[in-house]
């Protein structure tokens, strides 16, 4: 169906094409665009968090691929050097991409009123929508509507291709023993009542499992899964008590599997905003008790941390958790929490560090409270030898000599 798009009439040689990340992107839209890429000649492409193979090393013959992030496919892309990183807090991520030659957007059909809302995912393609010159959409009668700060009339796309496509699913796996453990130690210090930020993945997801016995829970962040939809359906995410947005879910994306996607269809407790919403500090500002729960691949002994490079190789990024830390440090009751296991588990190397192996994504001013499965070390209104000793203990246990020897 999508064969006979002209690419070189709607974008020009060394121009900018964009699209959604995990299920916002429009697979056949891109596989198409790839395959076209030598009719169209050079241009750029700026991608978010890639999960299908419609992008590919092999592509950057013809393709400059720009991104926030080196996580789930775009991997392949970092250890093949085909991949720039843009090392921005992701709330600058839709402004450094802007004003855009090509968005290409994974919509559900139009309402009655003749608008397509944007669906799974809003975040910076939200934003990006006044800066486009063309837009050109894939219309996916399997792609969920769902309600949202931003909708798109058919009279403001340049194309349409309709398609019946299953969607992609964030890739799932069961948390192991450490990580029960440490979603138990994060879930013991969560309030009835908070609002939460969770990243995603594996350990977010525990978390929330963790949480089931707890009360009147909300939800701001910038992505959920379908932890907080398994939440929502048992009663205990309810934003009931919530300062901004009472009675809402508010996120950025939807990235789970089936289960979120069911319970995001026609939602009216769950609200789909751009990023210049979700992540602006006036808007984090105003959510009391708000806990922020994010995940690192290294921290150090004074509370500098590592969320982007593990063993030389781009996997992770700047993302927003230094922009929600110190939004929950400075919220009444709010928690500024960051969790990690202590060791890789296949190799057993430390993730509790004398130096950092990579750079500082989230300096040690915004550092708060940091949890492995050995316990809590909260950082705050600690010296350096105070944090020093405290993230030793919960470092591994085989480890905590050798960090003790290590120079101040």
């Amino acid at each position: 169906m999508s064969a006979g798009i002209d690419w070189p009439a709607l974008l020009p040689p060394g121009g900018r094409v964009v699209w959604g990340q995990a299920a916002g992107e429009p697979l056949t839209l891109t596989e198409s665009l790839m395959a076209a890429r030598h009719r169209i000649g050079g241009f750029r492409a700026g991608v978010g968090l890639v999960l299908s193979g419609a992008v590919s090393p092999d592509h950057a013959d013809c393709v400059a691929f720009t991104s926030y992030t080196g996580g789930a496919m775009n991997r392949r892309l970092a250890q093949a050097d085909a991949l720039d990183i843009l090392p921005l807090t992701y709330g600058q991520f839709a402004g450094a991409l802007a004003p855009v030659d090509l968005l290409l957007l994974h919509l559900p059909p139009a309402g009655p009123d003749g608008r397509h809302s944007l669906g799974l995912v809003a975040e910076y393609i939200a934003d990006l929508i006044p800066h486009a010159r063309r837009i050109v959409a894939e219309v996916n009668d399997r792609m969920p509507a769902t309600h949202g700060a931003r909708s798109i009339g058919t009279d403001e796309i340049a194309l349409t291709i309709r398609t019946s496509r299953r969607l992609q699913a964030m890739p799932a796996a069961p948390p192991d023993a450490a990580m029960q453990s440490i979603a138990r130690n994060v879930a013991g210090l969560v309030e009835d009542g908070a609002t939460l930020q969770l990243g995603i993945g594996q350990l977010p997801e525990a978390v929330l499992a963790a949480l089931s016995g707890h009360y009147d829970l909300g939800v701001h962040s910038g992505t959920v899964g379908d932890g907080v939809a398994r939440l929502a359906r048992a009663g205990v995410i309810t934003n009931a008590r919530k300062t901004l947005d009472r009675g809402r879910t508010v996120t950025g994306a939807v990235m789970g599997g089936p289960e979120s996607w069911d319970w995001a269809a026609d939602n009216p407790q769950l609200w789909l905003a751009p990023t210049s919403y979700t992540h602006a500090p006036e808007t984090l500002a105003a959510q009391e008790r708000f806990t922020a729960i994010n995940a690192a691949i290294e921290v150090d002994l004074t509370g500098q941390i590592n969320a982007e490079v593990a063993g030389g190789i781009y996997v992770g990024a700047v993302g927003a958790a230094g922009d929600f830390l110190r939004a929950a440090a400075r919220s009444r009751g709010g928690l500024p929490i960051v969790a990690l296991p202590a060791v890789v588990p296949k190799t057993g190397a430390n993730r509790i560090v004398a130096r950092l192996s990579g750079p500082v994504s989230t300096a040690r001013a915004d550092a708060g409270i940091i949890v492995t499965e050995h316990g809590v070390a909260d950082l705050r209104g600690c010296t350096l030898r105070e944090r020093r000793r405290r993230m030793i203990d919960i470092a591994a246990p085989e480890h905590r000599a050798a960090l003790d020897a290590a120079p101040l």
